[in-house]
């Protein structure tokens, strides 16, 4: 008994010696925080770099010229005031405002120039901090606020498929430049190099095909590269036929709700329009693939004429990476 009762007292003590470090060590944790100072904000001359950005660009006489400024921020200064000016008409997040603190905000051609670099750069949010004075907080809530309100604004004019109104002057474009009456546009995959992927997906994003990880971009296209349809983002792994099974081009025909394509070809109607794919497709009546091995001259011919027509969604494919392969150096700026 004598044992077993010195023992327990031997416990004890290691027990109160452990609780009582620990409450010192809590104590000196809430005595530092308690100390720490809270750090100052920083004094942006954002009235100033507002100044100097439109010297830059947005004056009578800028110190960049049209050239330059299309090839920094990746379209027109026309276009970009468009885009500016609609949004600064619909939305209080793009005009200058005075916070409760009574301190004066940024101006719309900010916010709109941090998330076009950002869009056009593709990086960090604050990397424009020491050119335009803009927090990496600002510039996370400027470019969510831009693609919200462009999506708003061009939604419904952009980002759709085609309607009854749309389908004849596809069909007209398309029998009229290529030839191919009934044709809705050219349907395609291509692989978009990841750079700064994360290194927990990299096997899904692999192909052995390819030296880096990549995703798929599936897009439709009409001659005048309107990607009317865009389906971006699976895992590179995947190939062209495991994105269609999974895309919802087709939704609308299944469902019953698709507008009315039907169109005369040799005196013969057909129900719906089609997309011009290459030999790997399947054997759809909305696809109408390549020739692999053409056996007379007319099937040569039409084997020619459906790769040239094909070449509208090669074409779109080459403007997208382009504009994201030949960005301009960021000290460029």
């Amino acid at each position: 008994m004598s044992s077993s009762s010195s023992s327990d007292g031997v416990l004890d003590d290691t027990v109160l010696a452990i609780t009582q470090e620990a409450i010192n060590y809590l104590r000196q944790e809430a005595e530092s925080s308690t100390s720490r100072t809270r750090q100052l904000p920083l004094e942006r001359d954002w009235l100033g770099a507002h100044e100097r950005l439109v010297q830059d660009y947005f004056c009578e006489n800028p110190l960049y010229d049209d050239g330059q400024f299309k090839r920094r921020f990746r379209m027109s200064g026309q276009l970009f005031a468009k885009i500016s000016n609609d949004l600064a008409g619909e939305f209080p997040f793009f005009t200058q405002r005075v916070s409760a603190s009574r301190k004066v905000g940024f101006y719309g051609l900010q916010k709109c120039t941090t998330t076009i670099r950002q869009l056009a750069y593709g990086i960090a949010s604050d990397a424009w901090d020491e050119y335009l004075r803009m927090s990496s907080r600002m510039c996370r809530e400027s470019l969510e606020n831009f693609c919200e309100g462009v999506i708003s604004l061009y939604g419904r004019r952009y980002l759709r498929m085609p309607t009854a109104a749309d389908v004849p002057l596809l069909y007209e474009a398309h029998q009229r430049i290529h030839g191919f009456p009934g044709m809705l546009g050219s349907l395609d995959c291509t692989h978009w190099e990841w750079a700064t992927y994360p290194t927990a997906w990299k096997g899904q994003h692999h192909r052995g095909d390819h030296d880096g990880l990549t995703l798929i971009l599936q897009a439709v296209a009409s001659q005048d590269l309107w990607i009317w349809h865009a389906y971006f983002g699976m895992a590179g792994a995947n190939n062209d036929i495991q994105v269609l099974m999974s895309l919802n081009l087709f939704d609308d025909v299944i469902d019953g709700v698709a507008p009315d394509t039907s169109f005369y070809a040799n005196d013969v109607e057909y129900k719906y329009g089609y997309y011009l794919t290459d030999g790997i497709y399947p054997e759809w009546a909305t696809l109408v693939k390549t020739l692999s091995c053409p056996d007379d001259e007319n099937r040569l011919y039409f084997k020619k004429k459906q790769e040239s027509a094909r070449k509208d969604i090669e074409r779109a494919f080459g403007v997208l990476k382009k504009m994201v392969y030949h960005r301009p150096a960021v000290e460029d700026t």
